[in-house]
């Protein structure tokens, strides 16, 4: 492996760390910071946070680049707005059930992980466009290509990492007592819906989305 392309994959480290800390991924994983008991778990729902944020990037990139196809701004921002809808649902269901790992009904962390998943699934696929054209403007080839997501995906991981341990902090601290568990999945709620909302807004209004679907039928 020559040096320019080790540099390559090194800064994509370490934007993929810097890319695992935007607003809305570090605000929907906060809102399963309350469902694991112990601070380690709550740092792994990071690390399948990465994970799935990877294998959509990685999938969905590799086709695109094979294909020599981009997507239109019109499907592009209707991904994005998954995202938006997402955080509406994660705080609503926070704000809602308020559940906490321990209260009586222990929120099983294999669904934990699942679900983080799943929610780095939904942020790998509105980010797949973008990291399409990062990709091909930095790498020469396709094998190239596909290690520099790898790179970048194990950034988000360790990225994702970092930021869930801290937040279990206080969550952890607060575990022998329910109310203030309780309150702070509320807080991590009411956060989510508030920027899911914006999120949905700025992307309909403010970027056009609406005027994309609604100017096509």
């Amino acid at each position: 492996m020559d040096v320019s392309l080790l540099a390559i994959l090194s800064i994509g480290f370490i934007i993929g760390i810097k890319h695992s800390m935007e607003p809305d991924h570090v605000i929907a994983v906060s809102t399963l910071a309350g469902k694991t008991k112990k601070l380690w778990q709550t740092s792994l729902t990071g690390v399948f946070w990465g994970i799935g944020h990877t294998t959509t990037l990685f999938i969905t990139g590799i086709l695109l680049i094979m294909f020599k196809v981009s997507l239109s701004e019109k499907w592009t921002l209707t991904l994005e707005m998954l995202v938006g809808f997402m955080l509406v649902y994660l705080g609503l269901r926070a704000l809602m059930v308020g559940g906490v790992a321990s209260h009586h009904h222990h929120h099983s962390e294999k669904q934990t992980y699942a679900k983080s998943a799943f929610i780095g699934f939904v942020h790998g696929l509105a980010g797949s466009s973008a990291m399409v054209l990062l990709t091909m403007n930095t790498i020469d080839s396709l094998w190239q290509g596909a290690l520099y997501i790898i790179i970048f995906g194990l950034g988000t991981c360790v990225g994702m990492l970092l930021f869930t341990g801290l937040l279990g902090i206080p969550f952890n601290a607060a575990k022998n007592s329910h109310s203030i568990q309780k309150g702070l999945v509320k807080v991590t709620g009411a956060i989510s819906t508030s920027f899911g909302i914006y999120y949905i807004y700025n992307l309909g209004i403010t970027e056009g989305l609406f005027a994309l679907w609604f100017g096509a039928m």
